[in-house]
């Protein structure tokens, strides 16, 4: 429960993952082709196909848990929309089997996370916001001034 051991993952990392992942497809495609193809008559265009990568980000944005639409209403939502944080997904905590402690405010909270708003629910403590100064580190720790 102590932010000092939780990591927050990205926007960044999360597509990384899966550019990664899209990439990796793309490069056992091209390697099949190099094998079956005439080495005089290769192309760049006959080999390199973008379909696995667009259909990784394409899984990514359509069917993930934290693709979301961005909410236009005013700019303090957009505002409040991006600096949500979520201990829910792959990776997280399941919103069924978290404890209660896990659900409570932890003194490392303090300047990090903000106490008071939360959903009500079952995602209550869950999913929380960035205070006004808090930054996430290149290593993905929430850091306070």
């Amino acid at each position: 429960d102590h932010f000092g051991n939780r990591r927050v993952r990205t926007v960044g990392e999360l597509i990384q993952n899966q550019l990664r992942l899209g990439l990796s497809r793309m490069e056992r495609v091209v390697r099949e082709r190099m094998t079956t193809q005439d080495i005089e008559a290769v192309t760049p265009q006959s080999l390199l196909n973008i379909r696995p990568v667009v259909a990784a980000l394409r899984e990514f944005f359509g069917t993930s848990q934290f693709s979301q639409f961005m909410d236009h209403r005013n700019p303090l939502a957009s505002l409040t929309h991006k600096r949500r944080l979520s201990a829910l997904g792959p990776g997280g905590l399941n919103r069924e089997r978290a404890s209660l402690e896990v659900r409570d405010v932890h003194y490392s909270h303090y300047g990090r996370m903000c106490p008071i708003e939360t959903p009500e629910g079952p995602n209550i403590g869950l999913m929380g916001y960035l205070s006004v100064y808090a930054r996430v580190n290149p290593f993905g720790f929430i850091e306070t001034p």
